[in-house]
């Protein structure tokens, strides 16, 4: 009769026989490029916060803390998704598909990054930060991943977890969560949805392959998507301002915010009219989608330097 210690081995023999490794690949299953956003609007709202404050621990610990989490998300939301990502052109060289990683390593990279990165929060933040990131988690592979294969709205629920960073780094800077801090979420939330109804719609035959619904709301033609993106566009507009109007107990941004709010924002709602307006909504959805991409860093990079002047 086998031993509990021979069972055990086995047990660890076969994890380990069935499970490929590749540095390379466990790399791309941390979707770097998508991490590094989560990183950088957390880094900015502490900033925004206090860009004065001299105790860099907390910055450091935030920064190593959202990027283990943003990695373990994005590796455990490819492993709930492999099957789907092999059926899709741009996502069947993703490591899971290619094999580059197994389906078991993957799981336990992901769940193992997801913990590390709430223990650095939680030791070198606080408990806010840590249960703000933990929601981040738990919406976006519990509620939007799933979803994502039963309706458009799903890019609404994926967009509050996504919007979650720069809040975490606020409350990591004050502590709790203030109206200041729920207006830098606002401001991400509006972002990503003319940002990802531009994506959908650039990759609605890929995402129809895979099973997604993400790119079918409303008439098949893009209008109504197009349409609920500039409506999210011009709610991006106003939240911007809101620091003008809302008590926030913080001093109010200045006058380089606010030209460069007016610039960008200008330039945002032009690319969101043209995907609405043009009879070519495909050129125009990966114009909307280009112009996304430059207005986030500048519009929040604008909000950390004005702190600073």
């Amino acid at each position: 009769m086998n031993s509990s210690k021979d069972i055990l081995a086995k047990s660890g023999a076969s994890f380990v026989a069935g499970s490929s490794i590749s540095i390379n690949g466990l790399y791309e299953l941390t979707k770097p490029r998508l991490s590094l956003l989560s990183v950088f609007t957390a880094s900015l709202g502490y900033l925004v916060h206090d860009p004065f404050r001299n105790d860099f621990s907390i910055l450091v610990c935030l920064t190593i803390g959202t990027a283990f989490s943003a990695a373990g998300a994005a590796t455990l939301n490819q492993w709930m998704e492999r099957k789907e990502d092999a059926l899709m052109t741009r996502t069947s060289n993703r490591p899971i598909p290619s094999k580059l990683v197994s389906p078991a390593f993957a799981l336990l990279f992901g769940l193992t990054l997801s913990i590390f990165g709430l223990g650095v929060l939680y030791a070198g933040t606080n408990i806010w930060a840590m249960i703000l990131t933990f929601s981040t988690l738990f919406i976006y592979l519990l509620f939007y991943t799933p979803l994502k294969k039963k309706s458009s709205w799903a890019i609404e629920v994926g967009a509050v977890s996504g919007a979650l960073p720069p809040l975490v780094g606020w409350v990591a800077a004050a502590g709790s969560p203030t109206t200041y801090g729920w207006i830098l979420f606002g401001i991400l939330f509006a972002w990503q949805l003319p940002h990802f109804m531009a994506i959908a719609w650039n990759f609605r035959n890929d995402y129809t392959k895979g099973g997604f619904k993400l790119h079918q709301f409303g008439a098949s033609d893009g209008k109504d998507l197009s349409r609920k993106s500039l409506l999210y566009t011009f709610l991006l507009t106003l939240l911007v301002f809101a620091p003008y109007f809302i008590e926030i107990g913080q001093s109010s941004p200045g006058v380089f915010y606010f030209c460069s709010a007016v610039l960008l924002s200008v330039y945002m709602i032009v690319a969101a009219i043209r995907f609405f307006l043009s009879s070519n909504r495909d050129f125009y959805s990966k114009k909307l989608f280009i112009v996304t991409i430059i207005y986030l860093p500048l519009l929040f990079s604008a909000l950390v330097i004005d702190r600073y002047l």
